[in-house]
């Protein structure tokens, strides 16, 4: 299975630089959104108000601030906005917190190798810029069509890479299965992102459905023997989007 492309930071350009704390307006998050997907589809992605629109009706907004922090926001992606509804994923943004801008593009290029390259492909359809899995892949979830998303790893130290080499080489989906008893909504597309990692004596780990947090499968996904880094940091960032499979 192809993964589409994958995005590698380290060192200081993963630190916060000096004056990153004001926070960012919602234009500049769309620019920067638009910006990046143009770049990376080759169609020209352009902020209209509130939303950023691409090819075939779909569309990106941005959320609700978190509360954990001003470092974290909602992302909607529309796949259809004239049934916002119906096919809108909930997603998440970290890290846009800078005045500078460097946070807002670390934080973007993390979400566009992620869930932009999922999006991506929905429109293309054509494995280039993720990989699709069937519902009788061995690496898919039962039941549903997967767009995995590309694999973005960040950190600090010789072995920042090592949370991303670790889920380039495991089918995270089979294992996380159990966790989701309940399964999903089939009338709507679902979508699934994993943030985990490791550093100066913490580690941590994060599944959401749609945005949300899933406690089941952040417990699940922190129990699974990816590397915990005892110098520098590491950490892992994917995205999947699930479809029926008529409509993947």
């Amino acid at each position: 299975m192809g993964l589409g492309s994958w995005w590698r930071g380290s060192g200081a350009a993963t630190r916060r630089q000096p004056g990153d704390t004001a926070l960012l307006s919602e234009q500049a998050v769309l620019a920067a959104v638009a910006e990046r997907l143009t770049e990376l589809g080759g169609d020209t992605w352009t902020v209209d108000g509130s939303l950023v629109t691409g090819p075939g009706g779909t569309a990106v907004a941005v959320g609700a601030r978190h509360g954990e922090g001003p470092a974290h926001l909602d992302l909607t992606v529309l796949l259809d906005a004239g049934r916002p509804q119906e096919r809108r994923v909930q997603d998440c943004l970290a890290g846009v917190e800078a005045d500078s801008g460097p946070a807002l593009r670390r934080a973007v290029e993390v979400w566009a190798s992620t869930t932009g390259l999922a999006l991506l492909e929905l429109l293309a359809h054509n494995g280039r810029f993720a990989g699709h899995l069937h519902p009788d892949d061995a690496d898919a979830l039962p039941g549903w069509h997967a767009v995995h998303g590309g694999i973005a790893g960040w950190g600090t130290g010789d072995r920042h890479g090592a949370v991303q080499d670790w889920m380039l080489a495991r089918p995270l989906l089979p294992q996380l299965a159990p966790a989701f008893p309940d399964g999903f909504d089939r009338d709507r597309p679902t979508g699934l992102s994993l943030l985990f990692g490791s550093g100066a004596g913490r580690e941590s780990a994060e599944v959401r459905v749609n945005g949300a947090p899933h406690e089941g499968a952040s417990k699940a996904l922190l129990a699974l023997d990816w590397p915990r880094v005892a110098e520098g940091t590491a950490f892992a960032r994917t995205f999947v989007l699930l479809t029926r499979p008529q409509d993947g």
